[in-house]
């Protein structure tokens, strides 16, 4: 069998695109700038993935200590730097160019501010684990 005859997408036949949907800017956390794609209420079966967030944050604004309830994300640094710290003692600092895979416990608190001046930007993945069921 070919390769073509096996998968059902061919990318000599590229698909239209159907709908475009612009990514709002809203606050989060304490003055950080969000602007959400997947996740919204337009865009939000893309199971597994739960939202995905372009960031942008300037000291003393961050992200202070606030709890998860148990997923996974994938952060890569566009700009500047963010310090994470939970209160399981675990601490890390990513700078432009970097990515983190975190997977968060239920229940864990921690936060994530700036570590440099200026403006810190990122992209981050949101994840449900394989294991949680869409109710969980």
């Amino acid at each position: 069998m070919t390769e073509t005859e096996m998968s059902p997408c061919s990318l000599n036949d590229p698909r239209p695109v159907v709908r475009r949907f612009q990514a709002i800017p809203q606050q989060e956390g304490v003055g950080a700038v969000v602007r959400r794609s997947i996740g919204r209420f337009e865009l939000k079966y893309f199971d597994p993935f739960l939202a995905l967030d372009e960031f942008s944050v300037s000291a003393p604004a961050g992200f202070p200590d606030h709890p998860h309830r148990g997923f996974e994300t994938v952060t890569y640094m566009l700009e500047g730097a963010i310090t994470h710290e939970d209160f399981a003692g675990h601490e890390g600092t990513i700078a432009t160019g970097d990515l983190q895979w975190m997977t968060a416990g239920r229940g864990i608190v921690h936060s994530e501010m700036p570590a440099t001046q200026g403006v810190q930007k990122g992209i981050r993945l949101w994840i449900k684990p394989l294991f949680q069921t869409q109710d969980d």
